[in-house]
């Protein structure tokens, strides 16, 4: 299932309308739990235009330094979707929503020129691109840990006055 981007942008444009009809000066975190999701950074940049309210969290070098701490062995252009990452932070939240075929799912598509044409269904049939083999759920605490840390600066940023 996926919301249309007009449908998250009427979402999250409706919970900031309400949050200000309760509260003065209000903040509101947008966390991105999924990659993609690009409309978010422009709803984050067209809030903040008269100062900052809305923080997109985590930000590409949040990931980048979590996945460094983490020690994972893949890069994220590598490990896309259902890999390595995101099933190490499932085997560490959730287990028991990561089957055990997840060993066997590895998934290569180096090449996705045209990825915003024909989406995940151009470049892989089972939805992975990526090394779910390689995952730990040690990898996935040690990465959201690392997130945790690094949402500290975002989030001080955010409320100072």
């Amino acid at each position: 299932m996926s919301l249309s981007a007009s449908t998250v942008i009427a979402i999250i444009r409706d919970v900031r309308a309400s949050l200000a009809e309760v509260h003065t000066n209000t903040r509101l975190v947008l966390v991105n739990g999924h990659g993609g999701n690009y409309v978010l950074s422009n709803i984050a940049q067209e809030a903040n235009l008269i100062g900052p309210s809305v923080a997109l969290f985590p930000g590409r070098r949040d990931v980048e330094v979590a996945r460094e701490a983490a020690g994972m062995e893949s890069t994220a252009s590598e490990d896309m979707h259902g890999g390595e990452w995101e099933t190490s932070i499932l085997l560490h939240a959730y287990p028991e929503l990561v089957r055990p075929s997840y060993r066997e799912a590895d998934y290569e598509a180096p090449e996705r020129p045209y990825f915003h044409l024909t989406g995940m269904a151009g470049y892989s049939k089972t939805g992975i691109i990526g090394y779910p083999s390689k995952a730990t759920a040690n990898k996935g605490a040690m990465a959201l840990d690392s997130l945790t840390a690094s949402f500290r600066g975002l989030f001080d940023l955010l409320v100072a006055d």
